[in-house]
């Protein structure tokens, strides 16, 4: 008889505080009675292939050293090499990190990208160190991670407070230590070493172009529609540039300095400079000031959360009043919020959908630094803006076929992608 082998609970799993992971499981668990054959593979998206930790020890501009953890967590390979950003962030943990790795496997299946999802971050803010301090934290990091990245490994990019140049000290520290120029290493890198046009509004304008594909569907005409977004950086920005430009009427904007609003619409463009002047939106002139409560509580037709994941909870979800939410942020609603503002009929787009613009546009990056041919910025936008409507066409094609949400239709398409790869792969040995 053969003999019987008990399957422990991995240790990065507590039940107790299922945190951001305990979320991706939640909608793996969600949507595995649809993928059919394919659930036979199922436990494969529910681990993690490869999780390092590494210390990151630094001799600061005092001359004392300091010790940061790092993570970069490889979720699923078997489309093609790890890809997701790094975030220097002082709350970043392993559960976060894990379930941002799974959403970039989600992700990059769900546009049909030849990549999986990996995920990095170190625990620090980035605002308490120096230029020099921080150019040294990210090499050595770099260092530590050396092993399992590479532009047919694992490729980072930026995210939360990194940007084109901890990309460029990343690609250096890597090609020094391979003796050889490595662009493709990672991608959002500047242009002057292999970086894309359009890389750094490209999350920013798949959320603009998804969310006037779902306005589209659900008959709302763009131009005058009601716009509340919360974040204004990169991504939301410029996805309210592009919202304002096409005639809608950006009514609130929320930042971590505060809420500004206008009935009428905010100034989009005078917003941006004024944030570029005071590093946030408070205090804008000709706005009003508003207070989280009736932020979440405006009558729009469309609302973005474009910050940090688990902004919209049980908590807030009651207040919201929107006809369509579409999540420019990774895992901003919690599977309890997603429920309770679905049952009012509001219309969810899913990140792993709506945010995808950045990792599309990163595989353009990662393709012109292969072959070292360069498109324009207008062969960028248009390729991207086609990729991000056929993304689109086909979650929502699988959501009307089963009558399931836009989410769950997401996650069918990617996950069986996903595991499509790993069943015809086979395993080795």
């Amino acid at each position: 008889m053969a003999e019987l082998h008990s399957h422990p609970v991995p240790s990065y799993l507590d039940p107790a505080h299922p945190g951001p992971w305990g979320i991706y499981l939640e909608q793996v668990d969600r949507v595995t009675p649809y993928l059919g054959n394919l659930a036979r593979w199922v436990e494969t998206l529910k681990r993690p292939k490869r999780i390092l930790i590494v210390d990151v020890p630094v001799e600061l501009d005092n001359g004392t050293v300091a010790h940061f953890e790092g993570y970069r967590v490889q979720h699923n390979t078997s489309r093609g090499p790890g890809k997701g950003g790094v975030r220097f962030h002082q709350d970043v943990t392993l559960s976060e990190v894990m379930a941002l790795s799974a959403w970039m496997s989600v992700k990059s299946a769900a546009v049909n990208l030849p990549f999986g999802g990996a995920k990095g971050g170190i625990r620090i803010d980035p605002h308490l160190y120096s230029h020099s301090e921080l150019e040294r934290i990210t090499r050595r990091y770099t260092s530590e991670i050396h092993d399992i990245i590479g532009p047919s490994k694992d490729i980072p990019a930026p995210d939360v407070n990194t940007n084109g140049q901890i990309m460029a000290w990343m690609m250096d520290t890597y090609s020094m230590n391979e003796g050889r120029t490595t662009t493709g290493v990672v991608t959002g890198k500047p242009v002057s070493l292999g970086g894309s046009l359009g890389r750094i509004e490209a999350t920013g304008r798949g959320v603009y172009v998804i969310a006037c594909e779902a306005a589209r569907e659900s008959g709302i005409d763009i131009k005058g529609a009601r716009i509340a977004i919360q974040g204004f950086g990169n991504v939301g920005g410029t996805a309210a540039r592009l919202f304002q430009e096409a005639g809608a009427q950006v009514v609130a904007v929320y930042d971590h300095t505060g809420i500004v609003y206008d009935e009428r619409g905010l100034n989009v463009p005078g917003l941006l400079e004024h944030v570029h002047e005071t590093g946030g939106v408070a205090g804008a002139p000709g706005t009003q000031s508003l207070d989280p409560k009736e932020f979440w509580s405006l009558e729009t037709d469309i609302l973005i959360p474009a910050a940090l994941e688990g902004q919209i909870t049980h908590e807030n979800a009651g207040l919201i009043r929107t006809r369509i939410l579409v999540e420019g942020a990774n895992g901003p609603t919690t599977p309890e919020a997603d429920d309770i503002i679905s049952a009012k009929g509001t219309v969810i787009v899913p990140d792993v959908v709506a945010n995808a613009g950045g990792v599309t546009v990163s595989y353009f990056e990662w393709v012109q630094d292969f072959s070292s041919f360069f498109w324009t910025e207008q062969e960028i936008n248009h390729r991207l803006e086609a990729m991000m409507r056929s993304a689109y066409s086909a979650m929502s094609g699988v959501a009307r076929q089963h009558g399931v949400s836009l989410r769950t239709a997401a996650f069918i398409v990617a996950c069986s992608r996903i595991l499509e790869a790993r069943q015809v792969r086979g395993l080795y040995p």
